[in-house]
């Protein structure tokens, strides 16, 4: 089902697509590729955040909520970069970090409707050369698709895919804040991350080693119950393998409630963000009230951080001859 969203500040349109499949249902934005809301049929609630209104998308607080973030995601130290032996510059916007691609990212782009049918929607999007700062003429497509099977969990999947005509960099993730509960925060949800290795941060928020999780508050292997109260705060990438397009497991969240999510990616990082600075100002979610902070955790599927800057990380070089792909499923399980 499509219908007209809002429209942009320049009078754009803005669609929303709802996805249906069995129990589960999936309303995804031509604005930002947005996951704008996502519910199962006897659950009072969605469980992931967004906004009934444009206004909170379009360059507003709720901007990143759902969207897809790129053609780089997460951080970029200095906001410059080296691709075959060229300087990149970029537009900072946090400090003198490029955060997510800067204030023109895919977040703000509307995209078009390629395929649409009851269960899947494809979008795509044409990036000019030079836009961002970022080199090559890509093409990026995003598909969603809802399944529900009798004999397995309801299931949102995600593929994106980006080409190019000239070696670029490219890590896309898919930004949704989750909370099973319909509550004003996840205080008390349990999640657990399939990760040996995590990426501490500097001051800036820039990634530095490759550290083991074992002994630090970052060891989430067996699960760990979330609390606003913690000391532990969590903006980091948790290295799920050195391999990409390989599915593997990523993480599992499951609310108080006892609603379970279970996430598994190709992707070979995973960055959690615990929203502890996180609000959507004056503007309502779908509960009807402005989020807040801890409002959600947005475990998003990517490369590493500032990878361009770190030849031991996975590279996000994208060549004319290479095609990007990155596959998410989220299952979801009642009690």
């Amino acid at each position: 089902m499509k219908r007209l969203f809002g429209k942009l500040e320049d009078g754009r349109n803005v669609e929303a697509i709802t996805l249906h499949a069995g129990d589960l249902s999936a309303t995804i934005l031509t604005y930002g590729a947005i996951l704008n809301d996502l519910r199962l049929r006897g659950v009072p609630y969605g469980l992931t955040l967004g906004s009934p209104e444009i206004r909170a998308y379009d360059h507003g607080p709720m901007n990143y909520f759902g969207a897809l973030v790129g053609p780089v995601a997460n951080r970029i130290a200095k906001a410059r970069t080296v691709l075959d032996g060229e300087t990149l510059h970029f537009e900072p916007n946090e400090g003198p970090t490029l955060l997510h691609s800067g204030e023109h990212g895919l977040h703000t782009e509307l995209w078009h409707t390629a395929a649409l049918s009851e269960t899947s929607v494809t979008l795509t999007l044409d990036l000019p050369d030079g836009k961002g700062g970022f080199p090559g003429n890509r093409t990026v497509t995003a598909q969603y698709s809802v399944t529900d099977h009798e004999d397995a969990p309801a299931t949102l999947t995600l593929v994106i895919t980006a080409t190019t005509d000239a070696p670029t960099l490219m890590n896309i993730a898919n930004h949704s804040y989750w909370n099973l509960d319909g509550t004003p925060t996840t205080d008390g949800d349990w999640l657990q991350v399939h990760a040996e290795h995590y990426l501490p941060v500097d001051a800036q928020m820039i990634p530095t080693e490759i550290t083991p999780v074992a002994g630090t508050g970052f060891d989430l292997r067996a699960g760990h119950v979330l609390r606003p109260t913690d000391a532990q705060r969590y903006d980091h990438n948790f290295c799920l393998s050195q391999e990409d397009r390989k599915m593997k497991p990523a993480a599992v969240l499951r609310g108080t409630s006892g609603i379970e999510m279970r996430m598994e990616t190709t992707a070979p990082g995973l960055q959690v963000f615990d929203a502890a600075p996180i609000g959507s100002g004056d503007m309502p979610g779908h509960r009807g009230v402005p989020e807040v902070g801890f409002c959600g955790v947005a475990l998003e599927a990517q490369h590493w951080p500032d990878a361009p800057n770190h030849a031991t990380f996975p590279s996000i070089r994208l060549g004319a001859e290479d095609t990007y792909r990155q596959e998410t499923r989220w299952q979801f399980l009642t009690p």
